[in-house]
């Protein structure tokens, strides 16, 4: 849980300093501008706000790790709900509107994060979960989505260090294999997500792994 409010606070806080013009850069997202990932990152916190008020009194389904499902399907864009994003993103017009809103509904669902116990658990996505577990499967969406932010930005600060450590840990359990170590924790996510065209090397060590890459977590 302190990973998601520190993985959380990082993303919100890189949001907080981009220039208006910056808002206008495609993202690491296919298909996204910057304001229309900024968009999304609202969604999700109105999702946890979500999640965290709905108990269920069954047994979890999923954890942390198996709560993402994995497929060798690229994303396109022109998903329907990928295509609403874009649409309420240009709705704002204004990038200082994105702004406020995600500080508003990000800072509340921050804090409603860290009153919940993680023990209790939840619904969402037809899937059980504990607290704990769905707060620790964000780790992974917030640190990916936070390199999708700056990907045009190269001065850009990075996500924090152990964020992008645990996500290499939770990409390693879902793929059951462990990356070498001469690829940085930036490197797997970056590459093994897709997000990056792996060098002739890279692309070598990668052939040796029994998982097909890259990987597309939804």
């Amino acid at each position: 849980m302190d990973l998601f409010a520190r993985s959380w606070a990082a993303l919100r806080s890189a949001v907080a300093e981009l220039p208006n013009e910056d808002f206008a850069l495609p993202s690491g997202c296919t298909g996204w501008l910057v304001r229309d990932l900024v968009c999304h990152l609202i969604i999700d916190a109105q999702d946890v706000l979500i999640t965290l008020v709905t108990p269920v009194e069954k047994e979890p389904t999923r954890d942390a790790v198996t709560y993402w499902n994995v497929t060798e399907t690229a994303p396109t864009g022109d998903d329907q709900l990928d295509a609403l994003i874009v649409r309420l993103a240009t709705a704002y017009r204004d990038p200082q509107l994105l702004k406020f809103h995600l500080d508003d509904v990000g800072s509340a669902a921050g804090r409603a994060a860290a009153l919940a116990d993680p023990a209790v658990r939840v619904g969402t996505r037809d899937e059980i979960l504990t607290v704990g577990d769905y707060l620790g499967a964000y780790v992974l969406e917030w640190t990916l989505h936070h390199l999708d932010l700056i990907a045009q930005l190269p001065e850009a600060e990075d996500p924090p260090a152990e964020s992008m450590a645990r996500t290499r840990e939770m990409l390693e359990e879902i793929v059951g294999e462990q990356f070498p170590d001469s690829f940085s924790d930036k490197d797997v996510l970056l590459v093994a997500t897709g997000r990056r065209a792996p060098t002739a090397a890279e692309q070598a060590v990668l052939d040796d792994l029994p998982a097909p890459f890259p990987l597309y977590l939804g």
